[in-house]
């Protein structure tokens, strides 16, 4: 059948999932080996219509993505389809497009693309719409994220080849949380779990240490505030001055509400007073561990204030400057400097990763971890190009909530 027949015949209300009416005779034969869902995202025919925002090559945004019409097919053995809930716009998404990033999604035409594309997005909540009649640990109404990146989440539907790809998610977490959950509170649960040395993490909290972390309102930043507290831990958090004074009293107030131990600025940071003021603070026990996300001067001052033998763990580069230590911090005070991609880490361990998701969705549904402020973007049947490639630029730009896709009636 060609896409305009399809197309034809959608639109006249006669692709509806096997959704006879008491007096309508069911179809003589219904699709082979499938399990469908109860919604209409199928044809009689058994495919799905999806879109999908992909680029054929690297660069901008604006410049390479496009919005891919194609059709899924129906699910048989192993195999399965799902529908995307919701996907948020990360940094990594965009340095991904831009070629940038070290994980890039390998170019096929497996969507029926004119030239060999990838879709965009690594991360996601999608709910399982049909399965093969091989699935053991799915079935239609589930709901997963993806196990790893780069399988392109900014798309409407997509079928799975093995539900290994997936993990399961309950299904009263919020579908927000969910969708984020894989990236920055992951990244935060591992900045302070693994890096405490001997004691760990369990003598960390028994200690009551401090860590200093800079981009605390980030969405890693506000997740360490929060794991923090139910840790134990107390935090030192830093920001860009470069605010109003209402805005930074607001910030201020707002991460504390979060946990925050104690928020300063990146100038009173690099200030001839800080020294004493986090001796103070800390109780003369002082600072063993600091998270970096910006690199350049804001991580050489984080590291001035880190006691003898502590570590600096950078997970990011957003002032895109290279991290300078001075030589002395290192042969006098021993200072470790170490590097962290969640996407490392979890190669190899899917029962340590489903273990800390079960963690932390047990602190979601407690209010103990909250989202970070967000601005969904809907992604319906009649969005455009220029709307959805628009929020992607938005995104990346830097500011504001957090954007986030959010798939309605497709």
């Amino acid at each position: 059948m060609t896409m305009a027949a399809f197309n034809f015949f959608a639109k006249r209300g006669i692709c509806h999932l096997l959704r006879c009416s008491p007096t309508t005779s069911a179809p003589p034969r219904r699709i082979p080996a499938i399990i469908l869902a109860h919604r209409t995202y199928v044809t009689l025919f058994g495919y799905t219509q999806a879109k999908a925002l992909v680029y054929s090559k690297h660069g901008q945004p604006k410049e390479v993505l496009n919005l891919h019409s194609h059709s899924v097919s129906p699910p048989h053995g192993s195999t399965l389809n799902v529908k995307l809930l919701a996907s948020p716009i990360n940094p990594a998404d965009i340095n991904q497009i831009e070629g940038v990033y070290p994980s890039k999604p390998p170019f096929t035409q497996l969507l029926g693309t004119s030239t060999p594309s990838a879709v965009a997005g690594n991360e996601g909540l999608c709910e399982v719409i049909s399965v093969g009649n091989q699935i053991t640990n799915f079935k239609p109404g589930d709901r997963a994220i993806f196990r790893t990146p780069c399988f392109g989440t900014w798309r409407t539907h997509a079928a799975i080849l093995d539900e290994k790809l997936l993990i399961k998610v309950p299904s009263d977490i919020p579908i927000l949380s969910a969708a984020t959950v894989s990236v920055n509170p992951c990244t935060g649960y591992r900045l302070l779990a693994d890096f405490w040395g001997e004691g760990g993490l369990q003598q960390a909290a028994i200690s009551g240490e401090w860590v200093i972390q800079n981009g605390a309102n980030s969405g890693v930043g506000r997740a360490v505030i929060q794991m923090a507290k139910i840790w134990n831990l107390k935090t030192i958090n830093v920001v860009r001055g470069n605010r109003s004074p209402e805005e930074l009293t607001k910030l201020r107030n707002e991460l504390r509400e979060m946990g925050a131990n104690e928020v300063i600025t990146d100038e009173e940071l690099s200030s001839k007073e800080i020294k004493e003021k986090i001796t103070i603070l800390t109780g003369g026990r002082g600072v063993g561990l600091g998270l970096n996300c910006v690199g350049g001067r804001a991580t050489t001052d984080m590291a001035r204030n880190l006691r003898h033998s502590s570590t600096i763990v950078t997970y990011g580069a957003m002032a895109r400057q290279p991290v300078t230590i001075p030589a002395s911090l290192f042969i006098f005070r021993n200072l470790s400097l170490r590097g962290f991609w969640v996407s490392e880490w979890a190669k190899g361990k899917d029962a340590e990763k489903e273990k800390m998701l079960e963690e932390i969705f047990g602190w979601i549904r407690k209010g103990w971890v909250k989202d970070v402020p967000m601005e969904t973007i809907n992604w319906t049947e009649e969005s455009k190009k220029e709307e959805l490639v628009g929020a992607v630029m938005k995104a990346g730009e830097g500011t504001g909530a957090k954007k986030v896709f959010v798939f309605r009636d497709v």
